[in-house]
């Protein structure tokens, strides 16, 4: 009962805060919260965008998996593994290698997100092209 209490204070606090986010004008942002809610906003549509290709990517396989080791099965499992590793890579590269050329200042935050955006509108456009586009057959670099 008491965790379901913090709860509900905790999401009732963090509420208007959400609502002044929403609020933000990102094509004038000019503090530091502003841009990194901004920032924030840009890598959720971005990942959104990702997750939403990748599974087109999974329909997409299961569709047209041939014979062993080629199956869908196989395929989806060696995108899966890619996705993981690709994800591995963003993360260490965006939250541990950028922030030291920041030293902690406070456009760290803003770099860090806009580092995780690029990666993965990147990542998405490669999906994209693999497996959406052009419809019906996957390319491969």
């Amino acid at each position: 009962m008491r965790a379901a209490f913090a709860l509900a204070a905790v999401v009732s606090l963090a509420a208007p805060a959400l609502t002044a986010a929403e609020a933000i004008d990102c094509s004038n942002a000019t503090s530091t919260v502003e841009m990194n809610a901004c920032a924030e906003k840009q890598y959720a549509a971005a990942d959104a965008e990702l997750n939403d290709i990748y599974k087109k990517a999974v329909v997409y396989i299961a569709k047209s998996g041939g014979e062993k080791p080629y199956d869908a099965k196989s395929w989806e499992a060696a995108l899966r593994a890619s996705q993981r590793a690709w994800v591995a890579f963003r993360d260490a590269d965006c939250k541990g290698l950028v922030p030291m050329s920041w030293g902690g200042g406070t456009g760290t935050t803003v770099a860090v997100l806009g580092c995780m955006t690029q990666l993965t509108q990147e990542r998405t456009k490669m999906l994209r092209e693999r497996f959406a586009e052009p419809e019906g057959s996957a390319r491969v670099p």
